[in-house]
């Protein structure tokens, strides 16, 4: 997982607060024990798999405190990754009752011993139906928090011995927290996975279960509510929702593993939301029988190509040429008049001159990698950006506009895709192109694909400036990344057993210029929307990484490393963009979550290239390859 950091939000001083009620020895409301056989039932009966919501969980005034101790007396530290994006905290089970930071927050240390106690983890066994004495002592808890625009993607939350996930919310109660706030908790149905295949034949993951595309109930982080669930490997899919709103909130999120819990908490200083998060694990004494089964050994277990875009169609080669490597093709460039004309009907002609090509083959051959921004004509590209728009407007997407309905934009066309723990997006999937009359985004896009990127002239034209010579197979798909919904994940099925040559062309709201940075002021200059898209604060960028292929199996904290060498290159979203990065079989990519705070979808046209390349060359590349940290 690629890790990116940037400076946290504004410090505060730490201030002692000494504000404590004293009075209370258990900060969890008395009513809470009281009805543990209404909570065992509610937990049984609920869908898509059992959970609990516990409404005032704690006593009246007593989570105030908690949230005034955590605001000051803490300090953040922003981490992204594929995953998740938040701030990051301190350490709460390492932090020691005597500690001067303790001491600082009485009413904090006072709620982590309750939650803990005893007591406590009986009656966490009775409602969720678990054996008596499953829940050890152990106390593992952090604290971590979101901003607007933070995420959590589905995941089952199963690592080592977590036995029950719960959050306690400490939402600001005025106003009440609504839809458009973003933030709630959502639930998966667990599907059989459909055989990766795509020949027909069972295979590869069949009979795996899998979370769906969408999640199927939500939860309203409301304050003072505690929701809570067992962790069960390949069942208990889950995610947070990302935070639209700049308006306080706070929850505390937990597993016990057999032993965790999180406290989220939302608060605004200097017209900045933060969300406090306190992650921690009621263990179990061993890890689940059908660990095997969990999303994360599902995303490093897996087999390459198991989810890479099906089989390669050949790239027919009309005869004109043969730019195989070897044929002289460092000498003369293949192109003929006929293909310079073609291509002029799709391709900007700057691209399509000898000097040009020359230059973009040379640094393609030192970098392994290229972004040709500007690449279709301004006729054919101003066409799909005033359809990628009208579509963004009708479904009231991107510019913060909150994503309030998760199959917006899908119809017979642009088909949901999944499942969530490895991906999200829209996919064109007609067949035909229609008529001319009345293009949609989708018609225009595909006429791309087929008429452009799979003739022969493109091919020659690819070979050339690649040097990697006509290719031999193509596959690829056209998606729609939409603000707010939709990803990809790193994992392992999508590597593959030889190298092949990214071809992405990438449609975005913005002028698909270059930004420029200026030391002084640390901005990016450039078009609003183009300086969104570059900074990546937004996502929609598409990461390359190092697959970890030791064996070696990361443990529970690996995703909170402070260090991660793994980024080999990351490519921004820009309008009208074409992207070739060479990738050899060792090297993930993942297309990070599109915030709601995007100025628009991302549409683009992702294709792979069979190329040859022979054992020296190969070897050569992938050395290349391991010295890139940026994009092209």
């Amino acid at each position: 997982m690629a890790t990116t950091s940037t400076a946290p939000p504004t410090k505060r001083p730490r201030r002692t607060n000494n504000k404590s009620d004293e009075t209370i020895l258990n900060p969890i409301a008395s009513h809470v024990l009281q009805k543990t056989q209404d909570w065992a039932t509610s937990y049984q009966n609920a869908t898509p798999y059992p959970h609990g919501i516990i409404p005032d969980f704690c006593q009246h005034g007593f989570l105030e405190k908690v949230m005034e101790e955590l605001k000051l007396n803490t300090k953040v530290k922003f981490k992204e990754t594929d995953l998740f994006r938040v701030y990051q905290s301190i350490d709460l089970g390492n932090l020691k009752d005597d500690s001067e930071l303790a001491k600082q927050m009485p009413s904090l240390t006072k709620l982590k011993h309750a939650v803990y106690s005893p007591e406590y983890r009986v009656f966490i066994e009775k409602i969720t139906g678990l054996e008596a004495g499953t829940l050890t002592d152990e106390v593992d808890c952090a604290a971590n928090c979101h901003a607007k625009g933070c995420h959590l993607l589905c995941h089952d939350d199963v690592i080592g011995t977590r036995k029950i996930s719960y959050i306690i919310y400490l939402t600001d109660p005025e106003p009440t927290w609504e839809d458009k706030d973003g933030g709630r908790l959502e639930l998966y149905e667990a599907e059989v996975e459909h055989p990766s295949n795509h020949d027909g034949k069972t295979g590869g993951s069949g009979g795996r279960c899998v979370p769906g595309a969408l999640p199927v109930k939500t939860i309203m982080p409301a304050f003072n509510s505690m929701a809570y669930f067992v962790v069960e490997p390949g069942k208990s899919f889950h995610s947070v929702q990302e935070v639209f709103c700049d308006r306080p909130r706070l929850s505390i999120q937990g597993e016990k593993s057999a032993a965790a819990f999180i406290w989220q908490y939302y608060y605004t200083t200097s017209n900045l939301m933060y969300s406090w998060i306190y992650i921690g694990w009621y263990h179990a004494k061993e890890c689940p029988a059908e660990i095997h089964n969990a999303t994360l050994q599902q995303l490093k277990s897996i087999e390459k190509g198991e989810d890479t875009q099906g089989e390669f169609e050949v790239m027919i080669n009309d005869g004109v040429h043969n730019n195989n490597k070897g044929e002289n093709d460092e000498e003369k460039c293949p192109l003929t008049q006929a293909d310079r004309e073609f291509l002029g009907k799709f391709i900007n002609a700057a691209y399509l001159n000898d000097e040009s090509m020359n230059e973009i083959r040379l640094r393609f051959e030192e970098e392994s990698s290229v972004k040709l921004r500007h690449f279709l004509t301004e006729v054919l590209s101003a066409e799909i950006k005033e359809l990628c728009s009208k579509e963004d407007d009708k479904d009231e997407l991107g510019c913060d506009r909150p994503a309030l309905n998760y199959m917006v934009g899908s119809n017979e066309e642009w088909v949901v895709v999944g499942p969530a723990h490895k991906q999200r997006f829209l996919e064109y999937q007609k067949a035909s192109l229609g008529t001319t009359n009345g293009r949609t985004v989708g018609v225009c896009l595909q006429d791309v694909k087929n008429s452009l990127f799979q003739s022969p002239s493109f091919g020659r034209w690819l070979g050339w400036i690649s040097s990697l010579g006509f290719p031999l197979g193509h596959r690829g798909k056209i998606r729609r990344f939409r603000p707010g919904l939709d990803y990809t994940v790193a994992h392992y099925g999508i590597l593959t057993t030889n190298a092949v040559l990214d071809a992405t062309l990438c449609f975005c709201g913005g002028n698909g210029d270059q930004c420029t940075f200026d030391e002084e002021t640390n901005e990016l200059i450039g078009s609003d929307d183009d300086a969104v898209w570059e900074s990546g604060d937004v996502g929609g960028f598409e990461c390359y990484i190092s697959a970890d292929e030791s064996g070696e199996s990361q443990g529970p904290d690996a995703e909170y490393d402070e260090e991660d060498d793994t980024k080999l290159l990351s490519v921004s979203a820009s309008d009208n963009t074409l992207s070739l990065v060479f990738r050899d079989p060792g090297t993930m990519k993942f297309v990070k979550y599109v915030s709601a705070g995007a100025p628009s979808s991302r549409w683009d046209i992702a294709l792979e290239y069979n190329v040859h390349i022979d054992d020296a060359e190969s070897e050569d590349e992938n050395e290349s390859a391991e010295d890139k940290t940026d994009e092209g």
